[in-house]
């Protein structure tokens, strides 16, 4: 109860500093105004071999406001929330507005785009976790990993977190608006080693309550098991081959996705989709939905960054692109209306076929599944693809060895028009939530 009466004192106090810098713009300031604050606050904890290396308290907030003067913007933050502060702020904002240069497309979200009175979508799960808890938690998880093989020596780190967020969105156009929120995260990485090589991996879990991460045993164990399964790992051949992303990286995958259809790059014609809305460019069983109100989502918000109201959407309908992602300014640009989307995505759905990972293997019968990726190797101008990988070799959909020192590569429209088949091994780990995906064709680079 001290946490809940301490957050809703700290909601309280964010939502009249809020109010309050609006009332002093009406009475100071003849321009359309935004005022927003977000304030995170939590800890996180990281142990190594049973030893705590490190333990970060955190409570970070920022005072945002934006000023549009006529066809300007000016735009400051602060931490410091006091009257004189906001003051200096605002008159900071007239002045960087009177010296910008004039954009007709700047400014305010249509009003009937606004969320009022938005939908509680059960994120704020409040924990009375104490720093010993969140201790002993990554302990656990640490010492089921060591215990699960003698082969696991040493341990790269194992880390908690628990964080409470408040965002509150204000503007002229007369929304004050706020929603809560809560996240707890776990993370464990070990180090495998036998014959004198060492392979490392691991593990994680997330959720919006705190009784839904996984339990720190099994965490360990995963971690583990992973870590194991490295060892004994081989080059393989440059090759032409299947492949297959496993569901640990399959949101990686279909993130590409995102700056190749945001309006920015789409108005500054810097992306492979340029002339493709409308078009196919996924096989004709896949879609992808956009949903902002999945109760307890990860990905999941009443109001984009600009206080406009998520949507439900296609994204991709039946392999065909269905919409860009946009927010007031990008969309004015192009003649178009925003989608909600300032600030990034909202719990994307990528449709499966209902099968099983096991028959995903079996459908490829031969080829490689990949189970991490390295570096940043695409290209939204062009599309091209090209990533470090590591995973295993698949030989009549058995896995038989671990793969590593490999670089995969293709085009992503190539790519996504290849896609075979999409298993219902779903990892709700992300804001993107999708199956291990298999692709018929792509380079493997290697000996």
């Amino acid at each position: 109860m001290k946490l809940i009466h301490q957050i809703e004192k700290e909601e309280n106090l964010l939502i009249n500093t809020v109010s309050n810098t609006l009332q002093l713009a009406k009475k100071t300031i003849n321009c359309s105004i935004e005022v927003s604050v977000k304030k995170t606050i939590g800890f996180n904890i990281n142990i190594r071999n049973n030893i705590v290396e490190n333990i970060e308290f955190n409570s970070d907030g920022a005072l945002f406001i934006t000023v549009y003067n006529k066809f300007s913007k000016g735009s400051v933050s602060s931490r410091d929330f006091s009257v004189n502060s906001i003051k200096k702020m605002l008159d900071i904002a007239i002045d960087i507005s009177k010296n910008s240069s004039s954009d007709f497309f700047v400014g305010l979200p249509d009003i009937k785009l606004l969320c009022f009175n938005p939908n509680n979508l059960d994120l704020f799960h409040p924990s009375e976790l104490s720093i010993k808890n969140g201790i002993n938690f990554a302990s656990i998880v640490e010492k089921e990993a060591f215990k699960f093989d003698k082969r696991i020596f040493n341990s790269e780190g194992s880390f908690f977190s628990s964080h409470i967020t408040i965002n509150v969105l204000g503007n002229s156009l007369g929304m004050l608006e706020k929603y809560k929120s809560t996240l707890y995260s776990a993370y464990n990485c070990m180090i495998a080693k036998e014959k004198n090589i060492m392979q490392r991996d691991f593990y994680y879990s997330t959720s919006r309550k705190i009784e839904n991460l996984e339990k720190p045993d099994i965490l360990g164990q995963n971690t583990a098991k992973r870590a194991v399964s490295r060892l004994g790992s081989k080059k393989i051949n440059t090759m032409k081959s299947s492949v297959i992303f496993s569901k640990e990286i399959s949101f990686n995958f279909f993130s590409n996705l995102i700056p190749a259809i945001s309006g920015d790059n789409i108005y500054r014609k810097s992306t492979f989709l340029l002339h493709d809305l409308q078009k196919q460019i996924f096989p004709n069983w896949l879609n992808i939905i956009e949903n902002p109100h999945i109760q307890q989502g990860l990905g999941s918000k009443p109001f984009d960054d600009e206080g406009v109201k998520t949507t439900v959407k296609y994204i991709v309908k039946n392999g065909i692109l269905s919409t860009w992602l946009l927010n007031s300014y990008n969309s004015r640009k192009l003649k178009l209306i925003s989608t909600g989307n300032s600030g990034g995505i909202h719990n994307w759905l990528v449709s499966n076929q209902n099968i099983s990972f096991q028959d995903l293997l079996e459908n490829m019968s031969t080829g490689l599944l990949v189970t991490e990726l390295m570096g940043q190797g695409v290209d939204i101008v062009n599309g091209n693809y090209s990533q470090g990988a590591i995973g295993f070799w698949v030989e009549h959909g058995q896995i038989k060895y671990p793969v590593n020192e490999i670089t995969i590569s293709g085009n992503l429209k190539h790519m996504w028009l290849n896609i075979l088949s999409i298993s219902n091994d779903i990892d709700t780990r992300h804001n993107i939530q999708c199956g291990s995906i298999l692709i018929s064709e792509m380079q493997i680079s290697g000996n």
